[in-house]
């Protein structure tokens, strides 16, 4: 097993929403982040221009392949792909070059694929399911999973009982986004709905809002849910394993878009074969070692490195796995037409698994 590798010479990284200590110029207005972020969600959920499977013939290993994902541990099987040079080698056996962008939520990830910006990305399932709905079953495909489990609301220890959430505002990281979805349908379920104020921030804001009492919990993927809990005195008022049967829910998908699948699936095929060595990798390794990984991979893209306990923490609520659930995908559809967001319909071709069914021989 190799040690992290920096991008190699002539990788592109793109990073959308990069950490505080990299952005540069005049901060944006209250009024134009809540602009900007509902013209996110909007083209999240809007049609993907016309075309899919039936419309492009085979045209070999693409060029490029642009890949996005997030700086989470619920995204480790990107995070070690890429770090370990698993995408690297897959690709660069057909000469295809990889750029990388990171996003922090998933309908800001589902906005690029569907404009075109990149042709696959690792994020959320709900985002995910709302785009191939929306867009009449056009836009992407399920490709292989990644991750499961490793979402919570945590809160603050005075909040010991479900029923004392009435009257506090809680957070999530993007509207739209999976544990977005996740909250809110919970609430619904609690009949809290219109007594809990649900208030979308990135992951990177929250440990702020909640050090200050500005929000009493968030319902967040790992390893924020963790760093809250370990640095910030929150505690795990709601596992979200605990809310599914078995404890099994998909939080990491591997999505590529449909043109780019019809045009290129050799190049789909090296990058789930990629993510199936990653996800073995993860569930080999022993603990240091997956540890010192995600660290560094963390630390190369600029996200920081937090405490090993946070990260250990978080590891202990994740799952690896190439299989994306998908018995789980009408539950998830139907919690999101349920508080207005999203759209039911048929997911019948959502998932193609056909590459992972190769990846595992």
């Amino acid at each position: 097993m190799q040690p992290p590798e920096r991008p190699a010479a002539g990788r592109t990284r793109l990073t959308a929403h990069a950490p505080r200590a990299n952005r540069r110029g005049r901060a944006i207005g209250a009024g134009a982040v809540v602009l900007l972020a509902a013209a996110a969600v909007l083209t999240a959920f809007a049609p993907a221009p016309a075309g899919g499977l039936g419309t492009a013939a085979d045209q070999g290993p693409a060029a490029t392949l642009r890949l996005g994902y997030f700086a989470n541990v619920t995204h480790a099987p990107a995070l070690v792909a890429d770090a370990n040079g698993y995408l690297d080698d897959a690709l660069g056996a057909d000469g295809t070059t990889l750029e990388t962008q990171i996003f922090a939520a998933g309908p800001a990830a589902i906005e690029a694929l569907n404009s075109g910006a990149i042709d696959a990305a690792y994020l959320g399932p709900s985002p995910a399911l709302n785009s191939y709905l929306s867009s009449g079953g056009t836009s992407l495909r399920i490709i292989a999973g990644a991750a499961s489990g490793g979402a919570s609301l945590v809160t603050t220890k005075q909040i010991t009982q479900v029923s004392q959430l009435a009257g506090t505002e809680l957070a999530t990281p993007q509207y739209g986004g999976t544990q977005d979805v996740a909250l809110r349908s919970f609430l619904r379920d609690q009949g809290l709905s219109d007594a809990v104020t649900v208030t979308p921030s990135s992951n990177g804001t929250v440990p702020q809002l909640f050090a200050r009492g500005s929000i009493d919990g968030a319902w967040l993927p790992e390893p924020h849910a963790s760093l809250l809990v370990e640095k910030y005195g929150a505690h795990r008022l709601v596992d979200e394993a605990d809310l599914w049967p078995g404890g099994r829910f998909p939080t990491t998908v591997l999505v590529a878009s449909q043109e780019f699948i019809a045009k290129h699936p050799d190049t789909v095929r090296e990058l789930v074969q990629a993510n199936a060595q990653a996800v073995r990798w993860l569930n080999a390794a022993g603990q240091r070692e997956t540890l010192d990984t995600i660290q560094s991979a963390l630390a190369a893209l600029g996200s920081g490195t937090l405490p090993d306990a946070v990260i250990s923490s978080a590891l202990e609520q994740v799952s690896f796995d190439t299989t994306p659930l998908a018995g789980t995908f009408a539950t998830l559809v139907n919690h999101a037409a349920a508080v207005g967001i999203g759209e039911r319909g048929s997911l019948e071709g959502l998932v193609d698994d056909s590459f992972t069914a190769k990846a595992e021989r």
